[in-house]
């Protein structure tokens, strides 16, 4: 049966593999957006101060838990901020005893919260080698910060100044290539032979650099890695309904409230944990690919990390448009919720 035909698609529950959920009343309001259909997330550590120990893993992830709604069924995978003064062992305890799933490499002013960052490599290769030696996954947000570099190329800089120099140095370490959004980073990822992942967002499969400046800014498009050509949002397509076990999903769901982000020098960040399930059928359905949306969402993520994939199942339901709050309320002000910019009809059933 085609995919144009298919009305109903019941799928493991997904994972999310990079998911913002800050803390105090913004957790609050959104952590119930994600765990309505996750069961599973990495959670970033670029709070302020950033999560950069294991006590501090732990302590966030309690405030997790007290802010889960009642009767969710939902695991944050909590991760460590890399500092240049992060100490190996510290990392190597909150492997063992199961506080932290991963860690978080930022560059040094690459994004929101990431002053504290990686600025010297060599700083940080006592952690990278132990990492290695434990089966410990690197989150890596792929772009260099030399203001000389076009913001559009940041990302294909990395890959040639950051990554291969560091993949040949520690080759046994599992790295995940967080929110790709070029032809570079995919083709890189599918010449690699291990220890190589790469997560994209639901809203790099939807826009483009078009979206965020033609006809006027739109802020609430405005994200880091910023969007970048058609072309290279065609590629993330392509890799995400391919099957490839190396592409999964990790929605970078990120929330800023709306003065933070319509200001004179508003936040990065697009929070899609409301509507992604229905955005991607969309754009799987659109490829001709429906079938492979579990492999995307629910199964490659697991198997990358070594973890099981979930046993619990959601249905997704085809029928009449289906609308989102276009905001969500927060004790610290409105979140806008992604707009994908067409009509959804995909839905989780219950």
């Amino acid at each position: 049966m085609a995919d144009k035909e298919i009305t109903s698609l019941t799928i493991r529950r997904p994972d999310d593999w990079h998911l913002h959920l800050r803390d105090g009343a913004m957790l609050r309001a959104v952590l119930p957006e994600t765990t309505r259909h996750f069961a599973r997330a990495i959670i970033m550590p670029n709070l302020v101060p950033p999560v950069v120990t294991a006590a501090q893993a732990s302590a966030y992830r309690d405030r997790i838990m007290a802010a889960l709604p009642a009767g969710a069924n939902f695991t944050p995978l909590m991760t460590l901020y890399l500092t240049e003064a992060t100490d190996p062992e510290d990392v190597r305890r909150a492997h063992a005893d199961g506080i932290a799933t991963a860690v978080k490499l930022y560059p040094a002013g690459a994004t929101t919260n990431s002053a504290s960052g990686v600025r010297d490599f060599e700083k940080v290769r006592a952690v990278l080698d132990m990492m290695a030696e434990i089966g410990m996954p690197l989150c890596v947000h792929g772009e260099v910060t030399d203001h000389s570099i076009d913001i559009f190329d940041r990302e294909a800089a990395f890959i040639d100044k950051v990554m291969k120099p560091l993949r040949k140095k520690v080759p046994d370490l599992k790295i995940v290539m967080e929110h790709v959004t070029t032809q570079d980073a995919v083709d890189y990822v599918r010449d690699s032979i291990k220890n190589l992942a790469a997560t994209i967002t639901t809203h790099h499969l939807i826009i483009n650099r078009n979206h965020i400046l033609a006809g006027g800014i739109k802020p609430h498009y405005y994200c880091l890695p910023v969007a970048k050509r058609e072309a290279h949002r065609v590629a993330l397509v392509q890799a995400a309904v391919s099957g490839d076990k190396r592409f999964f999903l990790g929605t970078d769901s990120a929330p800023h409230t709306d003065p933070l982000k319509l200001q004179a020098c508003g936040c990065a960040g697009i929070f899609t944990a409301p509507n992604t399930m229905s955005c991607l059928a969309e754009v799987f359905e659109a490829a001709g690919k429906l079938k492979k949306l579990e492999d995307f969402a629910a199964l490659n993520g697991p198997k990358f990390y070594g973890l099981p994939p979930n046993e619990d199942m959601i249905t997704l339901v085809k029928g009449d448009p289906v609308t989102y709050p276009a905001q969500i309320a927060t004790d610290d002000g409105p979140v806008t919720v992604f707009d994908p910019g067409f009509d959804l009809h995909w839905r989780v059933a219950g």
